[in-house]
């Protein structure tokens, strides 16, 4: 097969396709160098490793190889927001700057297609008698008739998080396959085939791992095509590939299989009352078990928790009467295919429960969370190295892992090992952003320890506050736990006079939209804005983090992974924790510098980060800005950037 490194390499030329067609197109360094290693990696069919800092471009840099190689190529990104933008936005552009001939499809998960089954039968039967829902179903029934994807993201007139949704799309738990009526019909099967006949096709993580690791229907037939698989925003895989290579089963889940089953009685098997009785005892059990656990959301170690007599009691009681229902349910096997899905359903979910109960199990971390009305078990490898490393070299096929963040003190041994890469060529590649020039860092002086809370709201309240004033807003305010940002939210709207946005009073992107066209707000964000969030210009030059992201102690997947380092003679904390906060760190910084012309000041309210040996490496994990400790030179830099913007 001919080499594409000569095509590349012409089509980032100041006179070649790019230049011609894209306006104000100027190829940079770093990104032909990135584009060019892609290339040589297609080429060799080897596996590459490269992080490409913020500003390089990396999204024409592997496009451009990828639609030029001639093979079959898998795109997956981070999120489905991203996802969208590049099949909507940049595939668009690019393939009608190279005049490619590809075909492209853009397949999500599951979840995002309207099943039509679901849809007719809870739009003749309404689950629950509430106007807001019934006025859903109406909506997206209407709707039904119209779409030619069935794409959910169509439906802008319906709330995001929208009761009816759950309704009215499929799980791999209670999908009929080619059992269903209208399968024929099914909008993502139709997706799927579609997939399958495409050159080049974009997923994202999640589907990627979760049908890699269940070999969903469908899907297990478009991996083995494709010849060339590229990761953008690749520092997400290690923690969604233990996710998806686990186990888990959840209250959702259960109560789901009990409604599915309690509709097979109200029409298939309405002549069997002790089946409909068992299986309303165990919906009513599912939902006690909840109760056993506190109101607020939480998360721990469900080796620990699950020793608690009264726990034990409780699972006992649950597991006997799924037992009842699985020998009843047996009986009527063959009468009705929604009853006979469902007891499948009742086995994998019997078999989950009792793996998931078995905690002797080694290498693996056994935890669950809660949210207000569910809870989940969950079974997580501690690696997957091992597991993906398989995937990744069972065949001679091109795999490429790119991110702004993916090294740690300037090599990649941490992310390497996590996924099974230790073969992999890697790329270092910087920004090429003047960071000197355009941001300074402040880690202000006289802060109290972390640990005391009490002190370091106070502390992080007044030092916020005269920075808000004087970059009039335009600021995001990071948090590493939703305590501190509730705090904040309370206080900081009554001491400036700026608007303050809070994550969660709104879904993401409307927060977004509305912090750029208020062009003076102050965003409070968790997690969810650490990264993916670009927000350009002067609507986004100050960026506040509250203290370094280390993952709490108490997380029961931290915990788990630390003892196993300890048990294997390393350093928990240099080989586990470190490496994993750097990362984040490095994601929450990168809200602040995304264009050239972009200037802003970046504070870090943690003083470890000068008090301790490993603040270090945080620092030399950070892009290279001007420093100070002192808040009067971070004040004067943003009333020189503001002179700066008056005198043009």
């Amino acid at each position: 097969m001919a080499s594409i490194r000569k095509e590349v390499a012409a089509a980032f030329r100041p006179e070649g396709p790019l230049a011609c067609h894209i306006a104000g197109f100027h190829a940079r360094d770093a990104q032909l160098q990135l584009a060019e290693s892609i290339a040589k990696a297609i080429d060799n069919h080897s596996v590459l490793v490269a992080e490409a800092g913020t500003g390089t471009g990396k999204t024409f840099a592997y496009l451009v190889p990828a639609l030029l190689s001639g093979q079959k190529v898998l795109i997956s990104t981070g999120t489905k927001n991203l996802q969208e933008q590049l099949f909507h936005r940049d595939l668009p552009t690019m393939t009608a700057a190279l005049a490619s001939p590809l075909q492209l499809a853009l397949l999500k998960g599951r979840s995002n297609y309207l099943c039509l089954y679901r849809l007719e039968q809870h739009v003749s039967h309404v689950p629950v008698a509430e106007p807001q829902l019934m006025q859903d179903l109406s909506l997206i029934n209407k709707w039904a008739a119209e779409t030619q994807t069935g794409d959910i993201g169509e439906l802008t007139y319906i709330a995001e998080d929208s009761k009816a949704l759950p309704y009215v799309t499929s799980t791999t738990d209670n999908c009929l396959g080619k059992d269903c009526p209208v399968y024929e019909d099914c909008h993502l099967l139709k997706a799927r085939k579609k997939a399958q006949a495409a050159d080049l096709v974009v997923v994202n993580h999640h589907l990627f791992f979760a049908d890699l690791a269940i070999k969903d229907t469908g899907f297990g037939e478009l991996l083995p095509n494709m010849d060339v698989f590229v990761f953008d925003e690749a520092h997400q895989l290690p923690d969604l590939a233990c996710d998806y290579f686990g186990e888990h089963v959840s209250s959702r889940q259960l109560l789901e299989l009990c409604r599915d089953l309690d509709l097979a009685c109200k029409t298939d098997l309405r002549d069997h009352p002790q089946l409909r009785k068992i299986n309303d005892k165990v919906a009513q059990q599912v939902k006690d078990w909840r109760l056993q656990f506190p109101v607020e959301p939480e998360r721990g170690n469900w080796r620990e928790r699950s020793q608690h007599p009264q726990m034990q009691s409780m699972l006992q009681r649950l597991t006997e009467n799924m037992d009842l229902l699985y020998q009843v349910l047996k009986e009527s096997l063959g009468r009705s295919e929604a009853a006979d899905h469902c007891f499948e359903r009742l086995a994998q979910n019997r078999s989950r429960l009792q793996k998931l109960n078995d905690t002797s199990k080694p290498d693996v971390s056994l935890w669950y969370d809660t949210s207000r009305m569910h809870l989940t078990l969950h079974l997580t490898p501690l690696s997957i190295a091992e597991k993906f490393r398989a995937v990744v070299f069972a065949e001679q096929k091109s795999w490429v892992f790119t991110s702004a963040t993916l090294s740690v003190d300037g090599g990649f041994a941490h992310y390497q090992q996590q996924m099974g890469l230790e073969q992999a060529e890697s790329l270092l590649l910087d920004s090429p952003f003047d960071y000197a020039e355009q941001a300074l860092l402040c880690v202000p002086r006289y802060l109290p320890e972390p640990h005391q809370h009490q002190a370091m709201q106070q502390a992080l309240l007044q030092t916020a506050i005269p920075l808000i004033q004087a970059n009039q807003g335009r600021c995001f305010m990071l948090f590493t736990s939703h305590r501190m940002l509730k705090w904040m939210a309370d206080v900081l709207p009554e001491q400036i006079r700026q608007p303050v946005l809070v994550q969660g009073q709104t879904s993401k992107r409307v927060l977004l939209d509305k912090f750029v066209q208020l062009d003076d707000a102050v965003l409070l964000g968790t997690s969810s804005f650490w990264e993916g969030v670009d927000v350009r210009g002067d609507a986004l030059s100050l960026v506040i983090i509250d203290k370094l992201p280390f993952a709490s102690p108490d997380d029961p997947l931290l915990q788990a992974r630390m003892e196993a380092s300890s048990k294997q003679g390393g350093d928990p904390f240099a080989a586990v924790q470190l490496p994993q906060a750097v990362i984040s760190l490095k994601q929450g910084v990168g809200r602040l510098i995304r264009d050239v012309t972009d200037r802003g000041v970046l504070v870090i309210c943690d003083n470890r980060l000068v008090t301790r040996p490993y603040g270090e490496v945080f620092l030399k994990s950070l892009p290279p800005m001007q420093r100070t400790r002192d808040l009067t030179r971070a004040l004067q830099f943003i009333a020189d950037k503001a002179a700066a913007k008056l005198s043009v």
